[in-house]
């Protein structure tokens, strides 16, 4: 099996504390700041030490504790209006600080930091195409199945960690029936829907679930059967979009990271490979009728 190493990538973040990106299994955790938040708090922060000024200090100049500079310094909080009015007049008064947070956004609980860039390029998409051999695809995937994968999760997700990660997924899955003119397709090796994750209650629901969202004219779903001898997609899971400029990108997900892929002769290496593990699968209607025996057979 071969892996792109070598090649430059738009975007490849790793943590410690998250899990893979949101486009199969329930890998995610609770995110950090967004990289706004980030930017805005830095700059706050290099304008208070500039003007010489600690953190209590310049706290009492905006009428805001000292603990809430940090929490906006570290990009941990959204700043209230109040606190960049004011803290635009302590700090020169450039309106530098008004501007800037003009454009600030919030994370996103439920996503995992690598795939947002990926989440963000898939609402404006021309063609969204996915392979899966690990779990169902996200954009699949029903609420109870959701839920059965994090419990599976390791270590142990919170509550709220759980329920943050369900509501980002159902939320992405209104791509689904709001892209109408997106060509969404799928590829999704048959162990996958073998696998009774949560039991055959919960499998026959995906199941049924699966079966109603690959049902419009523009979603596409094709079965890679275990009994191919060839299988050109080895490496492992692979998405791959088009822009509304014609341009390709790759995403690549790993269980500690994600990999948005710009460089074009490594986004041509994985479109050829998607392209070989179509003309490998099963047809859309083939592989509608065997969903539609698995269920029976539950």
């Amino acid at each position: 099996m071969t892996t792109e190493t070598t090649e430059t990538t738009e975007n490849d973040e790793m943590t410690g504390t998250a899990d893979g990106g949101g486009v199969g299994g329930c890998f995610q955790r609770e995110p950090g700041p967004s990289d706004s938040l980030r930017t805005f708090g830095a700059v706050v922060q290099a304008l208070r030490q500039h003007a010489g000024l600690s953190r209590t200090d310049f706290g009492k100049r905006v009428n805001f504790s000292k603990h809430t500079v940090e929490s906006v310094e570290l990009g941990r909080r959204m700043p209230d209006p109040a606190f960049v009015e004011r803290a635009d007049e302590a700090l020169g008064n450039t309106g530098a600080l008004r501007k800037a947070a003009q454009h600030l956004t919030r994370g996103e609980p439920g996503l995992a930091l690598w795939f947002r860039r990926w989440a963000r390029l898939e609402r404006d998409a021309v063609s969204l195409w996915t392979y899966e051999c690990r779990v169902v695809p996200g954009l699949l995937q029903s609420e109870a199945y959701m839920r059965a994968l994090c419990e599976n999760e390791l270590p142990p997700m919170s509550d709220e960690a759980v329920e943050a990660t369900i509501r980002v997924r159902r939320e992405r899955q209104r791509l689904l029936a709001e892209r109408l003119t997106t060509a969404f397709d799928f590829i999704v090796d048959e162990a996958v829907f073998q696998r009774r994750i949560g039991g055959p209650e919960i499998t026959r629901g995906m199941l049924d679930h699966v079966l109603a969202a690959v049902a419009p004219r523009n979603v596409t779903l094709q079965i890679m059967p275990a009994a191919c001898e060839y299988h050109a997609c080895l490496a492992g899971p692979l998405q791959l979009l088009e822009t509304p400029d014609g341009s390709w990108r790759a995403y690549s997900e790993g269980q500690e990271n994600g990999r948005l892929i710009s460089v074009p002769k490594a986004v041509s290496r994985l479109h050829m490979r998607y392209a070989r593990l179509r003309s490998q699968a099963l047809s859309p209607g083939d592989s509608v009728g065997l969903l539609q025996r698995m269920r029976g057979a539950l």
